[in-house]
């Protein structure tokens, strides 16, 4: 029986903001067309990794609106000529205190508010070059929390839900701690243990590992 070959997808990550942020860069090597993901600062070092992958972007992809995760979208929007997508619609008061939230924390240059050019939901079409994205709502973190997934290559983008070890953070006014855990209970341990997933810190983990050993995930 022949199996259909892996999605050609290449990912480099660099690192932005005093949060190290995973900001990440997405591409088709087919069409060496991509995406930045999460570009919270730094804009000059992302457009330099760009320019090193030789990668023509045709979007910004955001996971959540946190400031370290989108504080550089509307600068690298505008440098590069083009749209932001996602997150969901409910993270867009976080997309509008960027400014404030840059200036407490002490990002280099600060940070613009963004207005996304296509809000998500999921089960919205989303590609990048020849790649299909798969878009799951996973809140908690935040209310507009998206997670994306490359079904065929196995990889899931996570943002902040999941992480090595340990889950999302809960303890804002609009965190919630139950919600995040369902989520990554219903919708992204299905995914599969053989899933690589890429969290906006830290190193990268799988669903079998967090299924195996996550102390916040339920035996």
């Amino acid at each position: 029986m022949e199996t259909a070959p892996a999605q050609p997808v290449q990912i480099a990550i660099v690192p932005v903001t005093p949060f190290a942020q995973n900001c990440s860069i997405l591409w088709c090597t087919k069409t060496m067309k991509g995406a930045v993901i999460d570009p919270g600062g730094d804009v000059d070092r992302i457009q330099a990794a760009v320019a090193e992958t030789g990668v023509t972007i045709e979007k910004i992809l955001l996971t959540h609106g946190h400031v370290d995760h989108a504080a550089g979208a509307a600068a690298l929007a505008e440098q590069l000529k083009v749209p932001v997508e996602g997150p969901h619609a409910a993270d867009q008061f976080l997309l509008d205190e960027i400014p404030a939230s840059a200036t407490k924390f002490g990002f280099e240059g600060g940070g613009r508010a963004v207005t996304p050019d296509r809000y998500l939901s999921e089960g919205d079409a989303l590609s990048v070059g020849a790649l299909d994205i798969d878009i799951l709502h996973v809140p908690g973190h935040t209310p507009g929390h998206l997670v994306f997934v490359l079904k065929d290559a196995n990889i899931a983008i996570v943002g902040d839900t999941l992480f090595r070890g340990s889950v999302g953070r809960t303890d804002f006014p609009y965190g919630d701690h139950e919600q995040l855990i369902a989520g990554i209970v219903e919708k992204m341990l299905p995914l599969g243990d053989g899933v690589v997933c890429l969290p906006g810190h830290g190193p990268l983990t799988s669903i079998g590992d967090e299924r195996a050993r996550n102390p916040f995930l339920p035996r």
